[in-house]
């Protein structure tokens, strides 16, 4: 799934190409996917005529704010990513006009198209289709139960250790699943969970109430550190995740244990281990990240 470092990169290449635009057209041929309004003619009549002013992340939920005080979410799950680009339908399956990254498979799968003003397509592939796509009133969707409950955002610049520590104070539990609860901190998942402990040397399965400030310190420098310099490589695309390009994102090379289960560690040379923590898969080195 796309955590804050995939979304934020989303995000900021939207910016950059698509805001501004009047979306002036949209198709689907799943229209289980929108889940609001779920009538998808209803969906299409309030999208159609909406000038994108802006584009934002919270969590990692995409937010276009529309004009008339609409805002359209995506939350790409975990299979989706969004795409921009020219699309011709041939033999009832979209291909990219443009012979570029676009045309790999794992961009393929187009199950959403938005139309836009200056003759460009904003398409969502997602493999799996559990993406969610919702119009909102602006107001509304900031004071729905789902958004107040939200976590600070920890690349904002008012998140502070102090606010840190206040946050972990308020869940009982394992670290690795406390940090991936996004209404203790938004944005971090499984992958940049286990990067981030892995550099400060805590076990996943430590409970928070185990750990040591200086160990809380560590963490917290790690989860600035590493969440920065996912956005700076693009994020990670070893799965389905890609660019709005296209392409794949670079922290591969900076990954140090997810979905290195029998490798050996980078610092011991011990061997990376994988166990399961409340449905989700842990990845650490039990040398390096004693219990």
């Amino acid at each position: 799934m796309p955590e804050l470092p995939e979304v934020e990169t989303t995000v900021r290449d939207l910016r950059k190409k698509v805001q501004g635009r009047t979306f002036i057209d949209t198709w689907t041929d799943f229209k289980k996917m929108i889940k609001k309004p779920k009538n998808f003619q209803n969906f299409k009549k309030e999208i159609v005529g909406k000038k994108i002013k802006n584009i934002q992340r919270r969590a990692k939920f995409i937010l276009f704010d529309l004009s008339e005080g609409k805002t359209l979410l995506i939350h790409q799950k975990l299979t989706g990513h969004l795409l921009l680009g020219k699309w011709q339908k041939k033999k009832n399956k979209w291909e990219s006009v443009e012979k570029n990254c676009l045309v790999e498979k794992i961009n393929s799968y187009i199950h959403l198209l938005f139309y836009l003003d200056n003759g460009q397509m904003l398409a969502l592939s997602d493999l799996r289709k559990f993406a969610r796509i919702e119009l909102w009133k602006t107001e509304e969707l900031f004071s729905s139960n789902e958004f107040k409950s939200l976590g600070p955002e920890p690349l904002n610049k008012n998140f502070s250790f102090l606010i840190f520590k206040e946050r972990l104070s308020i869940k009982k539990g394992k670290i690795k699943q406390v940090l991936m609860n996004p209404k203790v901190i938004a944005g971090i998942g499984n992958i940049y969970s286990d990067e981030i402990l892995f550099r400060s040397k805590v076990n996943p399965f430590r409970p928070v109430s185990s750990l040591k400030e200086g160990e809380l310190k560590m963490i917290y420098a790690n989860i600035i550190k590493v969440l920065k310099k996912g956005v700076e490589l693009k994020g990670e695309s070893f799965s389905d995740w890609r660019t709005l390009e296209g392409k794949k994102g670079f922290f591969d090379n900076y990954r140090k244990v997810y979905q290195k289960e029998g490798e050996k560690c980078s610092r011991c040379k011990n061997i990376i281990l994988r166990k399961k923590i409340g449905g989700r898969s842990a990845h650490f080195c039990p040398q390096c990240q004693k219990l």
